[in-house]
């Protein structure tokens, strides 16, 4: 979905799978609303509330009646071979049977045998009385023809004005005037618990209305580290990609976008970009003809308890930097391996996912400011945001580990090592057994530094793990990917 010097990034290997798009229903359970009578010897008060009044099951119809004509119907026309590369969000092929997270471009029709034209549907909603139209930039990525269907059966053919892979937003318009629009709401302001209601087309089926919950808030997914998403309970299906998440004041809050799936259909975890992110795409399209997001330059992992003992922090909270790109807006500002960033341009970082967001919102060339944890204190940074579509190689070596206290054998790096990887030091792991094993380190892993000191050599590694106290960080060079791990030694 966006060009990375990375096979893998290392947020993502928390997460096992890939994504796909669609809502779901679930069933709801009243409360019990009996209580008991007073006995004799107790006073009359005026009885609390029944949690069962405050717990009612809302009635959605008046708000479907309002803003569903809003809601539109979109069918995409592609060649043969276009939909044989179409494959899901952000250029991606759709995905085995088998994976966890397919990405669904929408509902696709029958492809004629010798490749002849195809057909796939998808959801979006009107934004303007004009014409402008949001969905998903996957429902209309490489299509030929977008015909758009209101609730009335009016058909229209629609441009397609511009579209973002990075945020999974595209914008359409049509010829016609005086439309009914959706409300736009503050997704900011949504509470875990509230309900909110899901209109799209699963499977072709126009105005289809689901409900539920809102589950959690700023979630992120393998590759889509952009946005921050909205993931709910409502029932979301092949086709309802693009498709707008009321909340009950019919206010859209999100766009669905993707599902968790082992089948394919859908398993009561759907997720919805934000709106707010999908109405910055809007008018950076419709001002400027296309959408720049900024760029650090960095790869981070969380900080869990043992990183924030290990590193001095009170407590776990920040994004830690495992990488650094070179000549990258990061690099630049002085931004180090090992810095902990506690936040960005003055809002406060409480786990490493709420940064990429954060960035990427930022239009390239903002001087931004950097608090950050660095050496047992904090310091501040000043860092010219950078452009997410340049280019940038990363900087830095492999790193490694030896046996004693830490379990590990390792060896120095040959110089076609070094060559390849364009590391200056690091030792790598041959085996690995005790305190190693346990923490997660592999062997073929390169340790790069241990407590932020490079490592050059066996001799070096043995020594730093030597003057360690109970607990260290190593830095790991892994499928060209940089990663911390604590290590409990004793």
């Amino acid at each position: 979905m966006q060009a990375n010097m990375f096979k893998r990034s290392v947020v993502a290997l928390a997460v096992a799978g890939a994504f796909a798009t669609g809502v779901v229903v679930a069933d709801r359970v009243g409360v019990d609303t009996a209580t008991a009578a007073p006995g004799p010897n107790v006073a009359t008060t005026a009885p609390a509330p029944a949690m069962g009044a405050m717990a009612a099951l809302p009635d959605f119809a008046n708000l479907v009646a309002k803003h569903g004509p809003a809601v539109v119907h979109i069918s995409v026309t592609q060649d043969g071979e276009k939909a044989a590369t179409r494959g899901g969000r952000g250029g991606r092929g759709m995905p085995d049977p088998g994976e966890m997270f397919p990405n669904f471009p929408g509902f696709p029709g029958q492809q004629a045998p010798d490749n002849g034209p195809t057909q796939g549907v998808g959801s979006g909603f009107i934004v303007t009385a004009d014409g402008v139209i949001l969905t998903n930039a996957h429902v209309v990525a490489n299509a030929d023809e977008v015909t758009v269907r209101l609730t009335d059966q009016r058909e229209f053919k629609a441009k397609v004005l511009g579209s973002d892979k990075l945020t999974d937003v595209a914008v359409l318009k049509i010829d016609a005037k005086d439309l009914p629009v959706v409300k736009i709401g503050n997704p900011q302001t949504t509470r875990v618990g509230e309900w909110v209601v899901a209109i799209g087309a699963p499977f072709g089926l126009d105005n289809t209305v689901t409900s539920g919950i809102i589950s959690a808030k700023s979630r992120a997914l393998p590759g889509d580290a952009a946005v921050s998403f909205i993931q709910t309970d409502a029932a979301v299906n092949p086709g309802n990609s693009g498709g707008p998440l009321f909340n009950l004041n019919g206010e859209v809050i999100g766009i669905n976008s993707q599902i968790f799936s082992r089948s394919g259909g859908f398993q009561g975890l759907a997720f919805a970009i934000p709106i707010d992110v999908a109405m910055n795409v809007k008018d950076q399209i419709q001002q400027h003809g296309k959408v720049e997001h900024g760029r650090l330059g960095v790869t981070i992992q969380e900080v869990n308890p043992a990183l924030a003992e290990t590193f001095g922090l009170k407590k776990p909270g920040g994004a830690l930097v495992s990488s650094v790109q070179r000549d990258g807006a990061a690099a630049k500002a002085g931004l180090e391996p090992g810095d902990v960033i506690l936040t960005f341009d003055g809002k406060a970082i409480g786990r490493s996912v709420e940064l990429p967001p954060q960035v990427a919102a930022v239009k390239p060339g903002a001087k931004v400011t950097l608090e950050i944890w660095r050496d047992g204190k904090a310091k501040e940074l000043t860092a010219t945001v950078g452009s997410f579509e340049e280019k940038t190689t990363l900087a830095g070596g492999k790193d490694l580990a030896a046996k004693g206290r830490l379990g590990v054998a390792v060896r120095p790096l040959s110089p076609e090592e070094k060559k390849a990887g364009e590391l200056t030091g690091g030792v790598v792991v041959e085996e690995v057994a005790g305190a190693a094993a346990k923490a997660g380190v592999r062997a073929g892993d390169v340790i790069v530094s241990v407590n932020s000191v490079p490592v050059k050599s066996p001799e070096q590694l043995r020594e730093l793990v030597g003057k360690a106290n109970k607990s260290i960080a190593l830095l790991v060079q892994r499928d060209d990917a940089r990663i911390f791990i604590p290590v409990t030694i004793g």
